[in-house]
């Protein structure tokens, strides 16, 4: 008897262990059809915050953008104490950039944590040109690596950046299903 309960009890803890939590679902229906599943799926999975809706998901997703476009405003910073004088205008230009879409970032973020069923279409459209501005600022800083600096630091620049432009575009595509706030 003691056995059969033991195995019930096992049984049951490891369905529950195997259910995914209503966030994780909302984390992967919403992420499904995202420019970048995978990375929508794996960045909103691990994120540390309240995710039990369609609007704190995308307000999630606009956090983990920023924090990695400021991650990689750190390492531009620190390219150009190294770069020459070719590479410090990119560098400088590009972390420009980045800065830019920071700024643009949080100003959706604030717009997000505000919405207001009076000002929806209106804030949901400040809110998508704020993005789409970042995303824009995030090619135009690849743009700039291009043609003058080559090599490692070229790669390493171009994996950050595009990481961030990938999640920034998730995040996009987030606020574009909000359809009331």
């Amino acid at each position: 008897m003691a056995a059969c309960i033991f195995f019930i009890i096992l049984a049951a803890t490891s369905y529950a262990t195997a259910m995914p939590s209503p966030s994780q679902n909302l984390v992967q229906t919403s992420c499904l059809h995202a420019t970048f599943p995978k990375v929508c799926i794996h960045t909103l999975s691990v994120y540390k915050g309240p995710v039990s809706t369609p609007r704190e998901l995308a307000q999630a997703a606009i956090k983990v953008s920023i924090s990695r476009a400021i991650k990689a405003s750190k390492y531009l910073s620190s390219l150009r104490k190294e770069a020459d004088q070719k590479e410090k205008g990119a560098v400088q230009d590009c972390a420009s950039q980045i800065a830019d879409s920071v700024d643009e970032l949080r100003m959706t973020l604030g717009e997000l944590k505000e919405l207001r069923r009076a000002t929806f279409r209106w804030q949901m459209s400040n809110a998508e040109t704020w993005v789409s501005a970042a995303l824009t600022n995030e090619d135009t800083c690849l743009d700039g690596f291009k043609e003058v600096i080559k090599g490692k630091v070229r790669s390493d620049v171009k994996r950050k950046v595009t990481n961030v432009a990938k999640v920034t575009s998730n995040a996009l595509y987030l606020i574009d299903r909000l359809d009331h706030p």
